[in-house]
């Protein structure tokens, strides 16, 4: 034997340090904007007056698409380690088009009175009814933030989502190994001891 014989095979490449902490920013700014959008949703965006009586509205009356679009966002994050490749490259794009479409509808929400106008007409009793006295709070601002981050995710996916890992053979059955050669009766005993078929072939 040659001592280039001796010379133990190279490891494998590990998995790039840089790849699963760009990885961990992606998930965890998904989580962080899903939170702060689903939040913000369930808040009162705007209050006023209908008569005599105070009138409110959440953000999700207001619109229903930063809520939307931000379980969109969640989605494609569990998608990232099922798909590679062009996939990876779609489930960005997907991210980044979601948390666009969350901060547009939080700003358009922001000065939004539609919704108020109906919740006065609803507590008068009377259609056409406008609220008075509006004000706007913050949260639509907290749902822009969410809704930034969340596109943020989806740049940091179209740049580096094809080095993350996926979903492979180490989440598959694994396969049973074949029994091994039975020489003496001893061996036999020994693999049917095992459960393992000595006859096999």
């Amino acid at each position: 034997m040659t001592a280039a014989d001796q010379t133990p095979a190279p490891a494998a490449p590990a998995p790039s340090g840089a790849g699963r902490r760009t990885l961990g920013v992606m998930l965890l700014l998904t989580v962080l904007s899903a939170v702060l959008v689903l939040t913000a949703a369930g808040r009162t965006w705007a209050e006023g007056r209908a008569g005599t009586l105070d009138v409110s509205v959440t953000g999700g009356k207001i619109s229903e698409l930063p809520g939307g679009l931000a379980l969109v966002g969640l989605a494609a994050a569990v998608a990232v380690f099922a798909v590679r490749g062009a996939g990876r490259l779609a489930v960005g794009a997907l991210t980044l088009l979601a948390g666009l479409g969350a901060a547009a509808a939080s700003v358009a929400g922001a000065s939004d009175t539609a919704a108020l106008d109906s919740a006065a007409s609803g507590k008068l009793a009377l259609a056409g009814s406008t609220a008075t006295e509006v004000s706007h709070t913050g949260w639509p601002w907290v749902a822009l933030a969410g809704g930034l981050l969340l596109a943020v995710a989806g740049l940091i996916t179209l740049r580096h989502g094809r080095g993350w890992p996926a979903m492979g053979s180490r989440y598959e059955a694994p396969t049973r190994k074949a029994p091994a050669k039975a020489d003496t009766p001893g061996d036999l005993w020994k693999a049917l001891d095992r459960g393992e078929d000595p006859t096999a072939v």
